[in-house]
C-alpha cells in the first residue's frame, strides 16, 4: 500500500477561520510593541546628552533661545545670592580647562538657592542663552562631593520664575 506524502487536512480544520480572539492578541501585541519602540526612540533622542561650556559660546548668537543643557565646573567664590530677588548668580567654566585658562559662562537661575550649594563641585544647567551672554538656568543639577562617600552626590533644583 502507498502511503501519501501530503496527508489530508481534516475537513474540520481546513474550513476554520481565525478567531477573533486570535486577532485580539494581534493587536495588543501590535500595540505593545509600538509603545516599546517609542520609548526606545525617546531614551535615544532624548538622551542626557549636553554642551560643554567651550561648545556653547562657539556656537554662539545661533544657540539663542535654544532649550540646551551644559556641564560645567562651578568657579569658586563666584557664587551671588539675592535672597530679595531669589536670584542666584554664578560661573562656570568648561570641564577640559583649568581655572582662568579658558572662557567662562555665567549663570543666571531664578529660585530657591540649593542648601549645599558651596560644596558644588560641577553643575548641569538646562536653560537657554540670553542675548547679554549670560545663560538663564531653568533646572539645576548639581553634583557635590559627599561626606561618606567618593563619588560626587546629585542635587536636583526647578527655577520658580522664568
Amino acid at each position: 500500500m502507498e502511503q501519501s506524502l501530503n496527508p489530508a487536512i481534516p475537513t474540520h480544520l481546513a474550513e476554520s477561520k481565525p478567531t477573533r480572539i486570535n486577532w485580539i492578541y494581534m493587536l495588543i501585541g501590535g500595540i505593545i510593541f509600538l509603545i516599546i519602540g517609542l520609548m526606545v526612540y525617546a531614551t535615544i533622542t532624548s538622551g542626557a546628552y549636553y554642551l560643554t561650556v567651550n561648545e556653547l559660546l562657539e556656537k554662539g548668537p545661533e544657540m539663542q533661545g535654544e532649550r540646551v543643557r551644559v556641564n560645567g565646573i562651578v568657579v569658586a567664590d563666584s557664587e551671588d545670592w539675592d535672597a530679595e530677588e531669589v536670584t542666584l548668580r554664578f560661573t562656570v567654566y568648561d570641564e577640559n580647562d583649568e581655572i582662568g585658562t579658558g572662557s567662562q559662562l555665567p549663570i543666571v537661575f531664578k529660585g530657591p538657592r540649593p542648601d549645599n550649594f558651596q560644596r558644588a563641585i560641577s553643575a548641569i544647567i538646562e536653560g537657554s542663552l540670553l542675548p547679554s551672554g549670560e545663560f538663564e538656568a531653568h533646572t539645576l543639577l548639581l553634583k557635590c562631593p559627599s561626606r561618606y562617600e567618593e563619588s560626587p552626590e546629585e542635587i536636583f533644583v526647578q527655577a520658580t520664575q522664568s
